[in-house]
């Protein structure tokens, strides 16, 4: 949905951050355990699906700039790897609260054969290392931003498969079973908490007894294990009483399924991975209200107790508009591109006159100040874009029309208002240190070399193209990887050497 190019499908991986945004409404049943102010049970999610490889980590840091909160992806097995941290940390130094989810659990069922004891080992050892790295981390307005299985800011999912689940999904189901707390039930799910059905009792250690095991292993990973088994093993007719039981219904299309195609029906109808992974970000991330009460201070760079201050603080639809474009996205048309970024005070609209203040800008000189009208704005829906007439604060926005006057990045504000101070520049965690010079095979080509290279440098907020004394036209990347895919030759075609 997300990974729109031709090369990240071909390649298996995200290379442009792309958004979309999700409408969720919340069920009945999960609004009991909601504890933050709400108006309603209807949600709007706007989600930046951004890159994991370290040559596109500027993707990820224009995607932190416009966004709250974090979904951190762990393989269950890998663990936290080197830019898992480096992200991590600049998560939280932009204060962006993380929820994390330990992912390709099919794995663990599939091709390892783990045991409960030892699947729940290696998870908690998964998620003790990405706490290590948030420990380090403190901040009186951000508060603790560890995360914890028990109290439902941890996912466990197979992406490939399409299913996740909470302790939360697993406590609902046993405490509506057994006639138990929820809340309680949720922090036996996990920890040092072992449960032996011969004694119908909870203990704080393992007893050695056979049938003594862990909460996690007893009530969540043994029947999860259970379920796939039967499915591979196409045993129909265990399979469909236990179903029944978990309440789980099945289209009498889908009955006629076998082996892995019927697994992953039954997991994704049993615990789907956008419940479980949706509702845990409304559950526990921030919504831009209550964001940019304590971000206002990493975000704007004028004074903090001026309008357009109190503005982004209160996320006040009615105040001036403050509108950060983090990042520009090639349109279909050739050669012109869409302004993507984040509204955070006031609302964007078509027509609307604003004032752009590029990154060279200083307040009180004219220098990269530019007054144009948006033709467009567009909310960002993956490979598609749906045209709407405005756009209010909180919100990711693309807009249409302004692509001449923006290079990578800028703020937006009103027209009128000659005061505003522009929102803080990025900061990137890798530079372009890998460089290659190329040069037209055609001499008469070199116009459409040069056109081509400013759309790339317009294109990614890490390529960085220069004309050397020599004439050579030099091209800086983040790595070989990142060079790889964005040489020129999609952006001019002009036969090239490089």
């Amino acid at each position: 949905m997300t990974d729109t190019r031709a090369d990240e499908a071909e390649r298996g991986i995200t290379i442009k951050s792309t958004g979309i945004s999700l409408f969720y409404q919340m069920t009945p049943e999960s609004l009991e355990m909601y504890k933050g102010d709400r108006d309603g049970d209807e949600y709007l999610i706007n989600l930046i699906d951004s890159p994991g490889h370290v040559d596109f980590s500027s993707e990820v840091t224009a995607a932190l700039r416009i966004t709250d909160g974090a979904l951190v992806v762990v393989d269950c097995i890998e663990g936290v790897c080197v830019q898992t941290e480096t992200v991590l940390r600049q998560a939280l130094g932009e204060r962006i609260r993380p929820v994390l989810t330990v992912n390709k659990m099919d794995r663990c069922f599939l091709e390892l054969q783990f045991e409960g004891e030892e699947a729940y080992q290696t998870f908690s050892r998964v998620i003790e290392n990405a706490n290590v790295i948030m420990a380090t981390y403190e901040d009186v307005l951000l508060g603790d931003v560890q995360v914890y299985p028990e109290k439902g800011t941890v996912a466990f999912s197979a992406g490939l498969h399409g299913w996740a689940f909470t302790l939360t999904n697993f406590a609902k189901m046993y405490a509506s079973k057994f006639g138990v707390d929820e809340v309680k039930m949720m922090e036996r799910l996990w920890g040092e908490n072992f449960f032996d059905p011969a004694t119908k009792k909870w203990t704080s250690k393992n007893t050695g007894t056979a049938t003594c095991k862990r909460g996690f292993v007893q009530f969540c990973y043994e029947p999860i294990k259970q379920i796939i088994a039967t499915c591979m093993n196409d045993q129909k007719d265990k399979l469909w009483p236990m179903l029944k039981k978990l309440g789980v219904t099945m289209k009498n299309d889908e009955k006629d399924l076998m082996g892995k195609a019927l697994m992953k029906r039954v997991m994704q109808t049993w615990l789907p991975a956008s419940r479980a992974l949706l509702e845990m970000m409304i559950f526990h991330l921030p919504s831009p209200s209550k964001a940019q009460r304590y971000r206002v201070e990493n975000l704007y760079e004028g004074p903090l107790d001026d309008i357009y201050a109190n503005a982004i603080r209160n996320c006040d639809p009615e105040g001036p508009l403050m509108l950060y474009v983090s990042k520009m996205i090639p349109a279909s048309d050739k050669g012109r591109f869409f302004a993507f970024g984040r509204v955070f005070a006031g609302r964007v609209a078509t027509g609307m006159k604003v004032r752009i203040m590029g990154p060279n800008f200083v307040p009180g000189q004219k220098k990269d100040l530019y007054v144009k009208s948006v033709q467009r704005t567009v909310i960002w829906m993956g490979k598609k874009q749906e045209s709407v007439e405005d756009v209010p604060c909180g919100n990711t926005v693309a807009l249409v029309g302004l692509d001449q006057f923006i290079t990578k990045n800028a703020t937006l504000t009103n027209e009128k208002e000659v005061d505003a101070c522009p929102i803080r520049a990025m900061k990137f965690s890798v530079s372009p240190v890998v460089r290659v010079a190329v040069q037209c095979k055609v001499a008469s080509d070199l116009p459409k070399l040069v056109e081509g290279l400013k759309r790339l440098a317009k294109s990614d907020p890490m390529v960085l193209c220069t004309i050397e004394e020599s004439g050579e036209h030099i091209i800086a990347g983040a790595g070989e990887l990142h060079l790889e895919i964005f040489l020129p030759y999609r952006y001019e075609q002009v036969p090239q050497q490089a």
